[in-house]
């Protein structure tokens, strides 16, 4: 009987472009392969994924490699990096996810188990790190023009948290900057980290610098209290850029554009407004919260940034300009009664 394991791998190459438009959709498609810039899918052309050829072994369809940095592997391997888990059976659930397979009785109690270890290990992490006032992560948020007050925000600072690559690599420990997840009730679900680089006020120079840790999904991390009205975005460093300008706005970050797409409503919702990146996988996140939000009788308007995302923009011009742009776009909504 084939394990679970290698049915999740199978499903995944029967699927193999599927998987390359939702978890690198900066990439395109040139002949037989799916080629974009890294497993952090920026663009480029240094990694290929093979989308013809056998389910397994040499040759095989979703079979992949950077050769700029010589990562390589199958879709599992390409899943793990590209989401930052750690965890194999991380990896494996968000295939099932992904390829909306039914897990197991035996999965749903080590899920249980799992999310349990997960919960008390970001628990840890957050209690072991500082305020930020003062730390690295401050100097790395303010290195990219965010000027928002971090007095009540649920942001802090670790000084050496451990990181690894891949399962089987070193573990070495950077700082980071460390955001606390929670639900609409306030409750802490995860956290997510930003690994800073020591020697400067940017990411560290790793294949993953943001992981994230515990139940993301449906969460986010939270900028003021939200009652009838909230901007929900993507990235931390975006909705701190908007909130720079328009701190009169309870906001939540989401953490990454499937997870936006999932973003749960609170009960008092009525009015939603969407910061989106600009570019597919934004496009694909915001349309789908939307299209929930608008199901259910909230009134809802996404705005796109101009460039890459927000804090692109701020960085290009400056909070004027980007309050100003906020104002004429968002207006509309805060007035509604």
């Amino acid at each position: 009987m084939e394990s679970p394991a290698r049915q999740v791998s199978r499903g995944l190459a029967e699927n193999v472009e599927a998987v390359c438009r939702h978890y690198l959709s900066n990439g395109c498609r040139f002949g037989n392969y799916w080629i974009v810039g890294d497993v952090n899918n920026h663009p480029g052309r240094s990694l290929y994924v093979r989308l013809k050829g056998p389910l397994s072994g040499k040759g095989a369809r979703g079979h992949w490699a950077d050769a700029a940095t010589d990562q390589h592997g199958d879709l599992l391997d390409l899943i793990a990096a590209r989401e930052g888990f750690a965890s194999f059976k991380r990896t494996l659930d968000e295939a099932r996810r992904f390829l909306r397979m039914p897990p197991t009785h035996s999965e749903r109690q080590t899920s249980r188990s799992s999310e349990r270890d997960y919960l008390a290990l970001a628990r840890k992490i957050w209690t072991e790190s500082r305020p930020i006032a003062g730390t690295a992560a401050e100097d790395y948020l303010r290195a990219r023009n965010i000027s928002s007050d971090f007095d009540d925000a649920p942001l802090r600072y670790h000084p050496a948290l451990i990181y690894r690559e891949s399962r089987n690599s070193p573990q070495r420990k950077l700082p980071a900057l460390v955001a606390a997840v929670t639900n609409h009730h306030g409750e802490l679900t995860g956290i997510h980290r930003t690994f800073i680089d020591p020697t400067r006020n940017d990411k560290a120079r790793v294949s993953s610098p943001r992981r994230s840790l515990g139940a993301i999904l449906g969460n986010g991390v939270f900028f003021g209290k939200v009652r009838d009205v909230v901007l929900v975005g993507e990235g931390i460093e975006t909705v701190l850029s908007i909130k720079s300008a328009r701190p009169d706005i309870p906001m939540v970050a989401a953490l990454s554009a499937g997870h936006l797409a999932a973003w749960d409503f609170p009960p008092d919702l009525r009015r939603l407004m969407i910061a989106r990146d600009n570019d597919e996988a934004g496009r694909r996140g915001a349309e789908r919260l939307q299209e929930r939000a608008e199901a259910i009788g909230i009134l809802t308007t996404t705005i796109c940034s101009l460039r890459a995302d927000f804090n692109s923009d701020l960085g290009a011009t400056s909070v004027e300009v980007l309050q100003n742009r906020l104002d004429a776009l968002l207006t509309p909504v805060l007035e509604i009664a």
